[in-house]
């Protein structure tokens, strides 16, 4: 099945102003990505950006470069744009990209598209969580899901929660149901549509997450654990490092 990716790279950042553009061993950050996006087999790469400066560095990349409004409220709302005007039809699928996933591996985004169908016009990935520590990060979202592979909840807290095993500390053991969810999307664009038409829901405003949204209006998400491993994304300085170190580990 044939998909589409679009990458929404914001070029304001309150932690990493002109986040797309940093240097990641000596390619701006948006341009891994998009080179990342190109080596899977997607149909083609857009990059949704607010700055022409952001459009101008993916020149000679392979990847498109769409301007769209600064004031989008998330970046489901700039891939809806792109959506648009482009003029996809409600049946093809589109994958979200974060624009700040420098390593995400190609493999993973063909694994994303592929679990659409007529049941489940959203999918997401999921891996397994070995730190005992990340089970209870807020910034480490978990996720649940039923024997189908649908998403049950996802939550910055720790889900599930054991009350045998657990009391006030951190879990001496991880158990085989503890999963972070992988931030990446692919939607039917039918249902991107109408998702991005619904006003935030109350669990989405409790846990900061717009997945929850959907959840809430009853479309059913499927997700997989990811066929590869997905490195964490970059929002801090440290994450700049980290990142440019296993780069220079490839090398």
């Amino acid at each position: 099945m044939g998909y589409r990716v679009v990458i929404p790279a914001r070029y304001g950042s309150t932690r990493l102003p002109g986040k797309p553009l940093i240097d990641i061993a000596g390619k701006p950050m948006v341009v891994r990505v998009a080179e990342q996006a190109l080596m899977a087999q997607a149909e083609s790469v857009v990059v949704a950006t607010d700055d022409a400066r952001v459009a101008r560095v993916l020149t000679g990349s392979g990847a498109a470069a769409v301007l769209t409004r600064q004031d989008h409220r998330s970046g489901s709302d700039r891939v809806m744009e792109v959506v648009e005007a482009q003029g996809w039809p409600d049946d093809d699928v589109v994958v979200n990209v974060q624009g700040d996933e420098p390593l995400i591996p190609p493999a993973v985004i063909d694994q994303v598209a592929s679990l659409v169908d007529e049941e489940c016009g959203v999918a997401t990935l999921w891996e397994p969580i070995t730190a005992s520590a990340d089970v209870f990060d807020p910034n480490i979202v978990k996720v649940v899901a039923d024997r189908r592979g649908r998403a049950l909840y996802f939550s910055r807290a720790p889900i599930p929660w054991d009350r045998k095993a657990f009391g006030g500390a951190p879990p001496s053991r991880i158990g085989t149901d503890w999963r972070r969810h992988i931030g990446i999307y692919a939607y039917r664009v039918d249902v991107l549509r109408a998702f991005v038409s619904y006003p935030p829901s109350g669990l989405e405003e409790v846990e900061a997450l717009e997945q929850l949204r959907l959840l809430d209006h009853g479309h059913a998400i499927a997700v997989a654990e990811a066929e590869a491993p997905v490195p964490g994304g970059v929002d801090t300085p440290a994450d700049v490092e980290r990142v440019c170190a296993a780069l220079r580990d490839v090398r």
